[in-house]
C-alpha cells in the first residue's frame, strides 16, 4: 500500500492546508498519516477554554474529529509548545519525526515550506524545516543510530512536497512562496476539506475567512516538489505519487 505522511504545526492545519489531498488519496486507497507538532494551546481563538491546558485538550479532540472526516489512517498530536517551535532543539525534533517516518515507511511527505505558507506563521515555517531535515536524515545510518533496532532500518521517503499557493494574504508579513510544480484537483473533496476545518469548533471565528479564500480559487491544492530520491528534471505534475515505486 502507498503511504502519504503530512507534518503540520497546529490542529486545523491538516484540514486548511492539506485536507483535500489527504481525503483524495485516502479515497484512492493510500494510507495516510498526519503528525501535528503542537496541540495549539496558544491560539488566539479559544472557545470556552479557561486555560492553555483545557484548550490543548479541546483541540486534540477537534483534530481527531477532523482526521476522521478526512479518513486519515493515523493522526498524532505531539506536545511541543505552540508558538515556540523556533525555540526547540532541532536535533531532538527531527529525531522524533525521523522515527515516525521510518515507522510509517512513508512514500511521499507533504509539509510547509520555510516561508510558512500563505499565513507566514513561524510555527508553519519551523514545521517545514524540521520535516525537510527528517525527510533527509531518516534515510541515513549516521543519524539517530539508536533508532535502528528491532527490525527498524533507515527509510528513504521518495518525494518531499511543500505546500504553496498562487496568492498571498493582505496585511501579513511578506513571504516568498515556492513555485507550484504540482496541482492536485481535489474535486468533491473540497466540501470534505471545509467540513474537516469546521470540526475545529474553537476556531469558528475563522470559518468565514477560510471559506472566502478557498472557495473562489477552485477545487485545487498546490505543492512544490522540493526533493526526490531520483534526480530528474522537474515537470508539471497532477499526482503526488507520479513516479513513486510502491515497494519501499
Amino acid at each position: 500500500m502507498l503511504r502519504l505522511m503530512c507534518i503540520t504545526a497546529h490542529p486545523d492545519d491538516e484540514a486548511g492546508g492539506f485536507g483535500g489531498s489527504l481525503r483524495l488519496y485516502r479515497n484512492r486507497g493510500v494510507e495516510t498519516s498526519v503528525i501535528c507538532l503542537t496541540p495549539g494551546q496558544a491560539a488566539t481563538h479559544r472557545g470556552s477554554a479557561k486555560n492553555d491546558s483545557e484548550l490543548a485538550e479541546m483541540r486534540r479532540k477537534e483534530f481527531a474529529a477532523s482526521c476522521e472526516i478526512l479518513g486519515v489512517s493515523e493522526g498524532i498530536v505531539l506536545d511541543y509548545p505552540d508558538g515556540q517551535l523556533y525555540r526547540q532543539d532541532l536535533y531532538r525534533v527531527v529525531c522524533e519525526l525521523s522515527s515516525q517516518i521510518s515507522r510509517f515507511r512513508t512514500h511521499v511527505l507533504i509539509t510547509f515550506g520555510s516561508d510558512g505558507g500563505v499565513t507566514g506563521h513561524p510555527d508553519h515555517s519551523m514545521a517545514g524545516v524540521f520535516a525537510s531535515l527528517a525527510f533527509q536524515w531518516a534515510g541515513r545510518t549516521n543519524r539517530y543510530p539508536d533508532q535502528l533496532k528491532d527490525g527498524v532500518t533507515p527509510h528513504r521517503t521518495q518525494k518531499l512536497y511543500q505546500q504553496t499557493a498562487d496568492f498571498t494574504l493582505p496585511d501579513r508579513q511578506p513571504i516568498a512562496l515556492p513555485p507550484p510544480t504540482t496541482v492536485i484537483d481535489i474535486g468533491d473533496c473540497l466540501e470534505v476539506k471545509v467540513a474537516a476545518f469546521k470540526a475545529h469548533t474553537t476556531q469558528s471565528p475563522l470559518w468565514t475567512l477560510f471559506e472566502s479564500h478557498v472557495r473562489p480559487r477552485g477545487k485545487k491544492e498546490m505543492f512544490h516538489l522540493a526533493a526526490r530520491v531520483t534526480p530528474e528534471p522537474i515537470v508539471q505534475e497532477t499526482d503526488l505519487f507520479q513516479g513513486v515505486e510502491e515497494q519501499n
